[in-house]
């Protein structure tokens, strides 16, 4: 199965936007299931359901920190070279997304929601919600990128 397959999987197992792609390259970061599954849990809804940044988006980044990160805080060019990376797998995103990563521009009117509970996952939820199918782009994107940036 490939990852977009993964990720929109778990994303319809009950998953938060982020732990559902974080999860799907779990093989590759080294990260324990449960681990991920915490690290990933505030990204949720656009950083817990405030509609903030694309829960998705934020997965796709976890993921980009734990395979290309830096950790010298002296070598700006590694830190260059990270963020340049992130500001291409954000305007992929975009480009397939229709132009935002803001959770609430994707929820269209959806994404006034902001209350602390989340929505029942009901066949409803599903059907007027993009969120399964940027989940898989998100993805799809990194899986894309790996593939043409092997990891060191």
């Amino acid at each position: 199965m490939k990852r977009k397959e993964q990720a929109m999987t778990y994303f319809r197992e009950g998953y938060n936007c982020a732990q559902s792609v974080f999860l799907a390259f779990c093989d590759l970061t080294g990260f324990d299931q449960k681990t991920a599954l915490h690290l990933a849990a505030p990204f949720g809804g656009g950083i817990g359901r405030q509609r903030e940044v694309c829960g998705a988006v934020s997965g796709m980044c976890l993921v980009a920190g734990a395979l290309y990160g830096y950790d010298d805080t002296k070598n700006k060019d590694a830190k260059a070279a990270h963020y340049k990376m992130v500001q291409e797998l954000c305007a992929r995103f975009r480009k397939r997304a229709g132009g935002s990563i803001l959770c609430r521009d994707l929820l269209g009117a959806e994404g006034r929601d902001t209350a602390a509970t989340p929505a029942d996952r009901t066949q409803a939820y599903y059907e007027k919600r993009p969120c399964v199918e940027l989940v898989g782009e998100a993805a799809d994107i990194l899986e894309q990128w790996i593939k043409k940036h092997p990891i060191a």
